[in-house]
């Protein structure tokens, strides 16, 4: 959070801050289109990252699940919320492609596994690490 500016004036302080600053405060305090711009912005600020080859930061419990031998399809996919059905539109392939993939019977071929990941937003090397 930046520092805020303090207008003194006769009657009343006025805060400023940022954009970002208010609605994040909007969203706090239960505003839902001040959340959904949040996460329309954070999704838009991942998938830069992604774009750049950067690395996404995932909580420790995913990677927790991940060392512990857990598909990391199905980890990351379980932690955004998404159905196999869901990462299969989003990558254009079939759910039971992505569940022959969580379920280790295919490996998946290099052009499928960079659909999944780009669908699941994180780095392909995050899938087969």
């Amino acid at each position: 959070m930046g520092k805020p500016q303090i207008i003194h004036t006769d009657g009343e302080d006025l805060i400023v801050i940022t954009r970002r600053e208010y609605e994040a405060l909007l969203a706090g305090a239960g505003d839902e289109a001040a959340e959904d711009a949040m996460t329309a912005r954070v999704v838009e600020a991942t998938d830069a990252k992604i774009a750049r080859g950067e690395d996404v930061v995932l909580p420790a419990r995913v990677w927790a699940a991940i060392e512990e031998g857990e598909h990391p399809v199905r980890v990351i996919r379980k932690h955004r919320g998404l159905t196999q059905a869901d990462v299969g539109e989003k990558s254009g392939l079939r759910q039971g492609y992505i569940a022959d993939i969580e379920g280790g019977k295919r490996t998946g071929s290099a052009a499928s596994l960079k659909a999944i990941a780009a669908a699941l937003g994180v780095p392909l090397d995050v899938i087969v690490g």
